[in-house]
């Protein structure tokens, strides 16, 4: 049986220690991003994480977040990546396109590589919503998406960890097994 801690609101039990984090953030609506990673930075490093254990990159846009997400993943460097942007709805179609494509692509990566992606960028209708949801306080996506990283980063090494212990049971019990039964 697996168990998991849970977290609350401020980060709760989760811990940074022996894990590394890595922070994506898109230039793009830069006066919105840089307030979500500082959040998100603030967040980690409140569950003790230092310099050392954050890789801190920048992409021109959202749409790069995905290629980005999944090089540091396949690195085997960190144990999870939050993946930070701001897209605004437009006057074209371009604003659909792009936050699908974004979206799937951050699931596909972390689907693909079992590395954590935490999905924090922003799809608003209005540069308000966006400052809203990237202003000081509790309503900081960006600081959620910290919180996220952790617990994610956290319930991964655990099941990584405990399905190891229980190939070894598997393996041994199928060796003590009579011939012929499983």
């Amino acid at each position: 049986m697996v168990t998991q801690q849970t977290s609350n609101s401020a980060g709760g039990k989760f811990r940074a220690d022996g894990l590394r984090f890595g922070v994506i953030t898109s230039r793009y609506n830069n006066s919105i991003t840089e307030k979500l990673e500082r959040a998100a930075l603030d967040a980690l490093e409140s569950a003790g994480a230092s310099e050392k254990q954050l890789d801190v990159l920048s992409v021109p846009g959202a749409f790069e977040l995905p290629l980005a997400a999944k090089k540091l993943a396949e690195t085997g460097k960190v144990n999870a990546i939050i993946a930070i942007g701001c897209v605004l709805r437009g006057e074209t179609s371009h604003y659909d396109y792009i936050c699908s494509e974004v979206a799937r692509g951050i699931q596909l990566v972390q689907m693909d590589t079992g590395v954590p992606v935490i999905f924090c960028v922003l799809t608003c209708d209005t540069i308000e919503q966006a400052m809203e949801r990237s202003g000081t306080g509790e309503g900081n996506k960006g600081r959620d998406a910290g919180y996220g990283a952790l617990e994610m980063a956290s319930l991964v090494r655990n099941l990584r960890g405990n399905s190891s212990r229980t190939s070894k049971k598997i393996a041994s019990t199928r060796k003590k097994s009579p011939k012929g039964r499983r």
